[in-house]
């Protein structure tokens, strides 16, 4: 079983819309994970059924018992933070401040502090519209330990691949190079990069390969709307083969990739035209370099 990863430098340069048509092409012989836990949309296009859901839990969160508390300030004299503030004559938690980091707790003279465990979000088991299964998830508004659902997520999708014997597990990683990406390379096989010629697509590609290749893996990409900036285009193609990384392909604007979106189908379900014929070579081509 092999761990394909897409992911992109930037937002907006089509990697979800990519990702699902190769879902879509790859029919029951995929696992998909949708590992853009603070965005999450790829069940837009794939009709998830929501079949298992489950709370996510991950960090903590000081609460402060006012019986209990005798006001000495303690607390708020060692939380590094500012996280707690005095009220109306009382000491209060700012729950968006709060590490949970638990020292607080630790100096109170009357245990009037305790930590509780955070529900950051849920995460989902579901049948998709290509006859096999997505895990996908959706983290809580302004939460965060994005990386940990992440993890999760992938973790499922992998112990789910195996037990029926999936030949690739596809995962929309998230934009950029923070937590989430890193925990989407883990592992993986393969990363295919997905970018657009822009002065922000090339300086984010940039970034984002320097981050795979942190972890040694192979990679690949692909040029989005290749034909609105041939300057910047000609830029990354020169970078890709500077760095030794596979161009995949170029695909031109088409405004069916937005079409297709409105009517909550991939690209290649919706129309049958040079695009969806090259993303049906790129999806074969990544294939034949995993075999």
């Amino acid at each position: 079983m092999k761990e394909i990863v897409v992911i992109s430098g930037k937002g907006g340069t089509g990697k979800t819309s990519i990702t699902a048509s190769f879902a879509y092409l790859g029919g029951k012989d995929v696992i998909v994970a949708d590992c853009d836990v603070d965005a999450a949309d790829m069940h837009l296009l794939l009709q998830p059924d929501f079949a298992e859901s489950e709370d996510f839990y991950s960090g903590e969160l000081a609460n402060i018992s006012q019986d209990e508390c005798n006001q000495c300030g303690k607390c708020a004299d060692v939380c590094r933070f500012e996280a707690i503030t005095i009220k109306d004559g009382r000491y209060i938690i700012d729950p968006f401040e709060c590490e949970g980091c638990g020292y607080c707790a630790r100096v109170c003279p009357t245990n009037a502090i305790t930590n509780e465990e955070l529900n950051v979000g849920k995460w989902y088991i579901s049948n998709i519209k290509t006859g096999t299964t997505m895990i996908h998830a959706k983290l809580g508004i302004g939460a965060d330990n994005s990386g940990k659902l992440v993890a999760k997520v992938k973790n499922k999708a992998k112990q789910i691949g195996k037990e029926n014997n999936k030949s690739y597990i596809l995962i929309d990683g998230s934009p950029g190079i923070g937590c989430p990406v890193i925990s989407s390379l883990s592992g993986a096989d393969y990363a295919l990069l997905i970018t657009e010629p822009s002065v922000s697509g090339l300086h984010d590609l940039k970034r984002v390969h320097k981050l795979v290749k942190k972890f040694n893996i192979n990679a690949g990409c692909i040029i989005n709307k290749a034909d609105i900036n041939q300057k910047v285009t000609r830029e990354i193609e020169e970078f890709l083969y500077k760095e030794e990384i596979l161009h995949i392909a170029n695909l031109p604007y088409d405004e069916t990739f937005t079409m297709a979106m409105t009517m909550g189908e991939t690209l290649v379900e919706h129309t049958d035209n040079d695009l969806t014929e090259i993303i049906s070579g790129s999806w074969e081509k990544i294939k034949q370099i995993l075999t």
